[in-house]
């Protein structure tokens, strides 16, 4: 069994783009875009747990991880989510199952909504959620920013951008049993890829989220809509999202598949196992109606 995990580049619209893959060109895909602050290394470890059956990609956004930083990206949810569409045509992609996590959900989401006939599944762990009610404790902190000019809301936001926070965000507080399963090469390894540029980005992109909170709707829409088969695998100690954000997605999705984890936000981490087993009979289910 072939559980190599290859690290590729390719040129998507004139962007040097960097990413990883798994499994047969010919299997079913599963489509990996990674969330914030991290990069597609945070599915260095599931691919290979998948590859035997699946075809795995996960690409590093422009202005992260491997990827370039071009001076000209339109580095916002709409501008990842036309990148993504664009790198799978590169790749020559048309059907696959898609992971959403963190800020890979809403610009996942935008993707599917430009080429709904594509997405054959959805997988969602931790993603960024469509519901205001239903949001945890830290978007609060995000939220009384929202008050401030845009130029003050934005230097406000820049003091969540160094390498402490970058700690906090990928511990979240967990206990401190599985805090200790958190590799501090996530916090080490993306702060050492950081750039003036790139933290112009990161601010940029958490301001944004107050623009998305518009977009919402049109989230709901998209899973109202199209019902995708959905598998919802949850790490209930979040802070950002906790339980109850999981729950809100029956709302529209009412037919998902919904597991809760005695973990936090970064379960690939701490409870890589579990997880995989739950996607790999997800996906199999999925692969046997077509």
């Amino acid at each position: 069994m072939d559980t190599l995990v290859r690290h590729r580049r390719i040129m998507v619209a004139g962007i040097e783009v960097f990413y990883r893959e798994a499994g047969r060109q010919d299997a079913p895909v599963v489509l990996l875009p990674h969330g914030y602050p991290c990069s597609s290394y945070e599915f260095r470890n599931l691919m290979p747990r998948l590859s035997d059956r699946w075809h795995l990609i996960a690409p590093d956004f422009p202005g992260a991880g491997y990827s370039g930083t071009p001076e000209d990206f339109d580095y916002s949810f709409d501008g990842y989510a036309a990148f993504l569409s664009s790198f799978i045509d590169a790749l020559k992609i048309d059907r696959f199952v898609l992971y959403l996590h963190d800020f890979g959900s809403p610009i996942g989401i935008r993707m599917a909504i430009l080429r709904p006939a594509s997405v054959v599944g959805l997988i969602i762990q931790n993603g960024d959620i469509p519901y205001e009610d239903a949001l945890g404790p830290k978007y609060a902190d995000i939220e009384k920013t929202w008050a401030l000019p845009l130029p003050e809301m934005k230097r406000a936001l820049a003091e969540a951008v160094t390498e402490e926070i970058f700690r906090e965000e990928f511990l979240n507080d967990l206990e401190p049993s599985l805090a200790e399963a958190i590799p501090p090469d996530l916090w080490k390894l993306h702060w050492s890829l950081m750039t003036p540029k790139r933290n112009e980005i990161a601010v940029n992109l958490i301001a944004g989220l107050k623009e998305n909170r518009s977009w919402f709707p049109q989230h709901r829409g998209y899973l109202a809509d199209h019902k995708p088969p959905a598998l919802i695998v949850w790490g209930h100690n979040d802070h950002y999202m906790p339980e109850k954000s999981a729950r809100a997605y029956l709302r529209d999705l009412p037919d998902a598949e919904l597991h809760f984890i005695d973990g936090g936000h970064w379960l690939l981490e701490t409870h890589l196992d579990q997880v995989a087993l739950l996607i790999r009979d997800f996906l199999a289910r999925i692969h046997n109606r077509r």
